[in-house]
């Protein structure tokens, strides 16, 4: 019977060899690998999160239990995959065009998927239109858009107007985040929600997954 609470210690220990382990040992064990990500993984990124909130964790701590947890969610996602699991949602993420930062998007990348969401990470620098293209030939619901510089903010407006250009605006749920980034910003451009932290993007995009 399968165990959640080693491996739930070692995602939020940040330690990636044990992860993987325990996760190979589960499935010799037939554990399904469904019940690994909700009763391990999940809670575990979700306390961790808790922790980056309470500031009992920093981004250090916040990058080595992302890593952890990638390193059993390797193992399990071809698994998932093979069985049509279905995902808690689907999101694309990227830093928005003429921006190169990575490490915030790339927690919160970590974030969802720890939170069992599918991302799909654009990138740095993401052009408009590549922002369009995924909703309209890969039908991503959600869009979470970065931004780490106040100059390049105005892009994340560019892909809002993009998207009632394409006519897809009814269709996606648009989502700001990024340090010069505000609430108010994200209202003022017609996003439907703003995190102000990786933790908080997965509270956000549940909400949003369900709208």
């Amino acid at each position: 019977m399968f165990d959640p609470q080693p491996l739930y210690q070692a995602i939020l220990g940040g330690q990636a060899p044990l992860a993987k382990e325990l996760t190979e040992q589960a499935l010799a064990g037939d554990a399904d690998p469904g019940d690994v990500i909700d009763r391990a993984m999940i809670p575990a990124m979700d306390e961790v999160g808790r922790r980056f909130e309470d500031c009992e964790y920093f981004v250090p701590e916040l990058l080595i239990s992302a890593r952890a947890m990638k390193a059993a969610l390797v193992l399990l996602q071809p698994l998932l995959a093979g069985r049509g699991v279905e995902p808690t949602g689907r999101v694309a993420i990227g830093t928005v065009r003429g921006d190169l930062h990575d490490i915030g998007k790339g927690l919160v990348s970590a974030m969802l998927e720890g939170g069992g969401f599918q991302v799909t990470d654009l990138g740095v620098d993401v052009p408009t239109e590549r922002f369009v293209e995924v909703v309209t030939k890969d039908g991503i619901p959600i869009v979470a858009l970065s931004a780490l510089l106040t100059t390049t903010m105005p892009s994340m407006r560019s892909v809002i107007e993009a998207l009632k250009a394409a006519g897809v605006r009814d269709r996606v749920r648009v989502m700001i985040g990024g340090a010069p980034v505000t609430a108010r910003y994200a209202e003022d451009i017609g996003a439907d929600g703003f995190a102000p932290t990786a933790a908080s993007a997965v509270t956000l995009a549940r909400r949003l997954s369900k709208t």
